[in-house]
């Protein structure tokens, strides 16, 4: 006879043969739960990546980046292919859905440009290179790529430079007025920033490249893609650029290139845990695109900046000589005064100052400066006893920036200055400039907690002379922040 056990707040019962299958579906129903306990886990232990400070509205992000791409458009070479772009919406869409932070309206256009390369603009409006579409071995990395690009949106970088510029130039009471204005066109004149046609130029920081790098690979992984083939191909452009500079140079000059990428990258990855399916990282449609790409006629050569989408002898646009009326420029790390009449290019720890005509491009689908300074941070490596020395971090970045100028040469020994108060080297080399010929590249490093920061004070070998002056005035007037 069969004994039945009532089920307590329950209206039915279970007899004592039914008690296996019971207990199996007990289990079953346990393991399930741990599942969905263990999921949430998974995704609490990613590292979390907030935007940092910003002045503007999400929806001014939105105005902002729609102002500045129309401006944008008209320098660049877009596509227009509907078939490139309606893939490439696709696939950015499908990215962006998985990305944090505000529901941007993002778009996705292609730049019929050779070189390998991709920007954001606030509030989603994206752009890549047909280079970068040929350059990818799988979707997987041209989606790394794009990834990367819409975390620096979804993080709102470039809304958090230009306020954090805004904040040293401005007081409070005019922020208050600018960021309140109803018209953002109005809005970037009041505050005076570089967030022109000319963002394209736009350095974001390591820390910033590092926080797209995380971002990229969380939204990578939620879209089912091995997010450490958007690391491997950063790599891949990284060797390339190192043998024989080209048109992968395009990419690190304008982003920072982190150190420890793939393995920042596998970290992120591990914290994420084991998927229960396997990684989708190509599709018959990035093939079709790809070799569709490949069989349109050659893209134009690259323009200089400022120059419109005009051609002609590059010589013609030689800059005015620098003015002796000097400006502010500041930022966490530094302040230093420049010439009136140049401008200035990047946040935070990477910078260029220079004529607005003083980019060239120098005919391998890459834009190069000619005339100006630009500012960085690198990371040396320490000796065998754990130390690090102004000599041999200043060797060590000279060996780094031979690897993407191979004609690069020191011209004489390096003289000890002093910078900001600090000692400091400076170092004379010779390069081949973009305009043909040599180039002068009046070298100052310094030694600083956070890293060695290089200063490059660049002009054609035959005109030095006159820039000279101009170079170390802006030297003497080098003062650090305290950290």
């Amino acid at each position: 006879m069969n004994r039945t056990f009532p089920l307590i707040s329950s209206g039915f019962t279970i007899t004592q043969r039914d008690q296996s299958l019971a207990r199996k579906l007990a289990v079953a129903g346990a393991a399930a739960m741990l599942l969905l306990v263990l999921a949430p886990l998974s995704i609490a232990q990613r590292t979390k990546v907030k935007p940092g400070w910003n002045l503007f509205s999400t929806q001014q992000d939105i105005e902002i980046g729609k102002e500045v791409s129309q401006q944008a458009e008209q320098q660049l070479s877009l596509l227009n292919d509907s078939k490139v772009d309606s893939y490439l919406n696709r696939l950015g869409q499908k990215l962006a859905s998985k990305a944090p932070g505000e529901k941007y309206p993002y778009q996705f256009k292609g730049v019929n440009d050779a070189s390998i390369n991709a920007f954001a603009l606030p509030g989603g409006f994206l752009y890549i290179n047909r280079g970068t579409i040929e350059a990818a071995d799988n979707e997987a990395q041209l989606a790394g790529v794009i990834g990367h690009e819409i975390a620096h949106a979804a993080l709102r970088h470039g809304t958090n430079q230009m306020s954090k510029s805004t904040a040293m130039q401005l007081p409070l009471a005019m922020l208050g007025s600018a960021v309140g204005s109803n018209s953002i066109a109005g809005l970037l004149t009041q505050v005076g920033a570089n967030f022109g046609a000319q963002s394209v130029l736009l350095k974001y920081s390591r820390d910033a490249e590092r926080q797209a790098d995380l971002v990229g690979t969380q939204i990578l992984y939620d879209n089912n893609y091995d997010p450490r083939q958007m690391a491997e191909f950063f790599m891949k452009l990284e060797k390339e650029s190192g043998q024989s500079g080209g048109r992968a140079m395009e990419f690190f000059s304008s982003h920072p290139n982190p150190q420890n990428r793939i393995t920042e990258v596998n970290a992120e990855v591990a914290k994420m845990g084991k998927r229960t399916s396997i990684y989708q990282n190509d599709t018959v449609e990035f093939r079709e695109i790809r070799k569709y790409v490949g069989s349109l006629p050659a893209a134009p050569k690259a323009q200089a900046p400022g120059s419109g989408k005009s051609s002609g002898n590059a010589r013609q646009q030689r800059p005015p000589l620098p003015s002796g009326r000097f400006q502010d420029y500041s930022n966490s790390y530094l302040s230093l005064r420049y010439p009136d009449n140049w401008k200035a290019y990047g946040q935070g720890d990477a910078f260029t100052l220079a004529p607005e005509s003083g980019f060239i491009a120098d005919g391998t689908g890459n834009t190069s400066l000619a005339y100006g300074t630009m500012m960085a941070i690198f990371e040396p490596h320490a000796n065998s006893s754990g130390r690090i020395d102004l000599e041999s971090a200043t060797g060590q970045l000279i060996s780094s920036l031979r690897g993407a100028n191979p004609n690069l040469q020191v011209s004489g020994n390096s003289s000890r200055i002093r910078v900001g108060g600090q000692q400091s080297l400076a170092s004379v080399l010779t390069n081949a400039s973009p305009l043909g010929g040599n180039e002068t590249d009046y070298l100052v490093t310094v030694l600083r907690p956070e890293g060695l920061y290089y200063f490059v004070f660049v002009a054609p070998e035959k005109e030095y002379g006159d820039y000279r002056r101009t170079f170390q005035d802006m030297t003497a007037s080098i003062s650090f922040i305290r950290r």
